[in-house]
């Protein structure tokens, strides 16, 4: 994520338990802030350990976090927020195109509505001090890093191994960036002016399937692909896609790597 930042003229300050700051700790940013005085904070951090995240009362610690974060922001002069939300927010239910100002916000999990009742408290935040807030709901993302459970790294790892890899029948319609897309998308996003939500996503439609297929095929082992073997979630909706007409005309970005050069990346990070 700093590489894209800093191509844009940005000094990047990282702030995690990498860098010896516990953003869950009271006051852990407080004393890079009073250093640093940044114009621009980016946030993306939250709790993400696959399949537990969506029902995990650590969302609530996170929420909390976040606006003492967005607090010490505006009290050192901060002058711009961006906020990484997701599309869990909307109601899913009926599927289809999902659009900033059309869709319902009605998330069906605590992640979602931990993401959601952040967004509004931050906006009402972010008014009082005079902030700009921009919140990016990420639709779904893929590449090296990522936990082995999900989809695309755990049909390579098996794959790698010599080993089947089933999945559902994959005719399930999602959208889809590469990792290295998605640090390009917020880069651009905190860089711009664009002040509210916007999703963050490619607007193309791809069956889990075929991102399989690929995976598959990069590996050279699409003989032990197992389609249909596992059962797709029950209600699981048929299509998830993002209307990315805010991010293509208000923020001027779009999309630069391929489904296939991610995959390659990802497979390489695995080998």
């Amino acid at each position: 994520m700093t590489r894209p930042l800093e191509a844009l003229g940005f000094e990047v300050h990282a702030a995690g338990r990498t860098q010896g700051v516990d953003l869950l700790a009271p006051g852990g940013a407080d004393a890079l802030l009073a250093q640093v005085q940044p114009t621009h904070l980016l946030h993306l951090a939250w709790y993400t350990e696959h399949g537990l995240f969506w029902t995990s009362q650590e969302n609530l610690r996170w929420v909390d976090a976040s606006l003492r974060l967005l607090q010490a922001f505006a009290a050192n002069g901060g002058r711009r927020a961006v906020v990484a939300g997701t599309c869990a927010e909307y109601d899913w239910v009926p599927g289809g195109t999902f659009s900033e100002w059309r869709t319902p916000l009605r998330p069906a999990t605590l992640y979602g509505a931990a993401k959601l009742g952040l967004h509004e408290v931050a906006r009402g935040l972010a008014a009082q001090e005079g902030l700009e807030l921009a919140w990016g709901r990420i639709f779904f993302s893929f590449g090296p890093g990522e936990p082995e459970g999900r989809l695309v790294p755990s049909i390579a790892r098996a794959l790698l191994e010599g080993r089947e890899a089933p999945m559902t029948h994959g005719r399930q319609l999602r959208d889809t960036l590469t990792v290295e897309d998605l640090g390009r998308a917020f880069a651009a996003l905190t860089a711009g002016d664009y002040t509210g939500a916007v999703n963050i996503g490619s607007g193309e439609r791809t069956e889990l399937r075929h991102l399989a297929e690929l995976v598959a095929a990069e590996v050279g082992r699409p003989d032990l692909l197992r389609v249909g073997a596992l059962p797709a979630r029950p209600r699981e909706p048929r299509e998830l896609i993002a209307d990315v007409t805010r991010l293509r005309e208000h923020v001027g970005w779009t999309p630069s790597d391929t489904l296939e050069e991610g995959v390659a990346r990802t497979v390489a990070s695995l080998r």
